[in-house]
């Protein structure tokens, strides 16, 4: 077999962490099978599977929405087609680290809607709450089922020039970008259909089944088969590929506002049959849309009266209302102090270097 020296030309950048090469521009050993697998096909027929990725984003509908001057120009969804490798020690690292954050930030969300203990130590100050957009008064003594406010998270990893992993920002209130994921794996397989399993990469294929486990056991009723939906904004929003990707894997129903109703203060979804009550709304729809009678009066794309259902503890909301003061900007620089004040430990993944500018 013909062996195409890829990285002889490569320059390896000064004061960069390189995932494949190390300091010697020796190939890291979790990189060799990678290697071995661009060293047997020319430059030609590695650029004919990156032209060949996005035919196969495009045709496929993997995209996202960016919009311009009121125009929405369909975008194909980054994709490099050499994977990037993180070893079974480093994951285990980065999922015990995201762990502890998210269990510090959970903590906080039922503590600043509640008792606020957390103000009441100094630990963060008053004003950075009540000043913030996101912290909804709406939401104060609210009680959320099994006081679950941070049902999925989306977590944003840097890595420094010497390899290690730093926070760049929380996501917790409809973070997205999972399906791209599951999208990515697919495609990668179908570019080196061997390189995964000699690599022993592990599976993503059951996290549509593992979401849907978790939204089923957040139901207030306590019934075989809850109604579960996904409320979309709708297929203008930029992420409507995702909506459309996880209600299908998870075979759930795909709503949008109109589509369900509020009676007695309990949900229903329009179906030809007649009105089936909902159980659990996974909503990809911010919350100042959420309800028209609580938040925004012009909004279409909420329901009017969910949140006097969701306050009586009739319907999920997932994730639930009012978390964007976890994530807030302000609040950022916080967190390492969360996590020491709510758990007593060390945070193990470091945000990166901020500074808190205010008085």
């Amino acid at each position: 077999m013909v062996r195409n020296k890829h990285s002889e030309s490569y320059n390896l950048p000064a004061d960069t962490w390189d995932e494949m090469f190390d300091e010697s521009k020796q190939v890291r050993a979790e990189y060799q099978k990678v290697m071995e697998c661009l060293e047997a096909e020319s430059t030609e027929e590695l650029n004919k599977k990156e032209e060949l990725s996005k035919v196969l984003f495009m045709s496929q509908g993997i995209t996202f929405t960016v919009y311009n001057s009121g125009e929405g120009v369909e975008k194909i969804f980054p994709f490099d087609i050499i994977p990037r490798i993180i070893t079974s020690e480093e994951w285990a690292f980065i999922e015990k680290g995201i762990k502890q954050r998210v269990t510090a930030l959970n903590l906080f969300l039922k503590d600043v809607y509640s008792d606020q203990f957390i103000i009441k130590d100094g630990i963060v100050p008053i004003d950075i709450i009540y000043s913030c957009p996101h912290f909804l008064r709406e939401m104060v003594n609210v009680k959320v089922p099994h006081d679950i406010y941070i049902h999925i998270a989306g977590i944003d990893l840097i890595r420094d020039n010497d390899g290690t992993y730093y926070i760049l920002e929380d996501n917790v209130r409809t973070p997205s970008g999972v399906s791209y994921m599951l999208e990515n794996r697919e495609i990668t397989k179908r570019l080196f259909p061997d390189l995964l399993p000699q690599c022993k990469v592990r599976s993503v294929i059951e996290y549509p089944s593992v979401l849907y486990n978790n939204l089923q056991a957040l139901s207030p009723r306590q019934i075989a088969n809850p109604t579960i939906v996904l409320l979309s904004p709708g297929s203008f929003n930029s992420a409507y590929f995702e909506h459309t990707t996880l209600a299908r894997l998870m075979g759930i129903e795909l709503v949008e506002g109109p589509d369900l109703i509020v009676e007695n203060h309990k949900v229903y979804m329009k179906t030809t049959s007649g009105l089936q009550q909902v159980d659990v709304i996974y909503r990809r729809v911010d919350d100042e849309y959420l309800d028209p009678l609580v938040f925004n009066s012009s909004s279409m794309l909420g329901v009017a009266g969910l949140m006097n259902a969701y306050r009586r503890g009739n319907v999920t909301i997932v994730n639930a209302v009012g978390n964007g003061v976890a994530d807030d900007k302000a609040i950022y620089v916080y967190v390492p102090d969360m996590i020491k004040y709510y758990l007593n430990e060390e945070p193990l993944l470091q945000n990166v270097p901020t500074y808190q500018l205010g008085n």
